[in-house]
């Protein structure tokens, strides 16, 4: 089986709908990949940019070559602003991962792009900027074993004092 390298950076959002009244936003992102709860990351939480929150935050996938084929296989980026009675949701970005691929691949294969932030069906207030970076086609296999060597080389061998 083969899958390529998601690296995807949650750059920034502007205009965001205020949720708001008496305290500051503080807001964070978290993405999910194919609705596979198991893929989530989150960004940080921006504690100054309130409504227009900055994160310029990477986190890196790897993506079955089937999803990208697929264009039922969607990038989902909601905004949350966190809150000490529960965090509240702001909106989200959903994106074909196909449809992502397909406009980076001639731009070499990575894209700057901004999306408008929505709620439900309805759009809301804002946009939502992120970049995107997919890598060259492997093997699973190979994937998995520089992945081990790496994590090797930071950590070290399991059990070891």
């Amino acid at each position: 089986m083969e899958c390529r390298k998601l690296e995807l950076t949650i750059i920034s959002a502007n205009d965001l709908r205020k949720v708001r009244r008496l305290f500051k936003m503080k807001v964070y992102a978290k993405v999910f990949i194919g609705g596979n709860q198991e893929m989530e990351k989150r960004t940080p939480v921006d504690n100054h940019g309130q409504t227009n929150p900055a994160w310029n935050y990477t986190m890196k996938y790897s993506i079955s070559e089937s999803w990208l084929k697929h264009h039922g296989t969607m990038l989902v980026i909601k905004l949350y602003c966190k809150r000490k009675l529960g965090d509240r949701y702001i909106g989200e970005v959903h994106q074909p991962l196909k449809q992502l691929y397909d406009y980076a691949y001639p731009l070499g294969g990575s894209a700057v792009v901004w999306f408008p932030v929505q709620m439900g069906s309805v759009e809301s207030q804002g946009k939502l900027c992120f970049s995107y970076r997919f890598g060259e086609k492997v093997a699973i296999e190979k994937l998995m074993l520089a992945e081990s060597i790496a994590s090797f080389l930071v950590t070290g061998p399991v059990g070891a004092i």
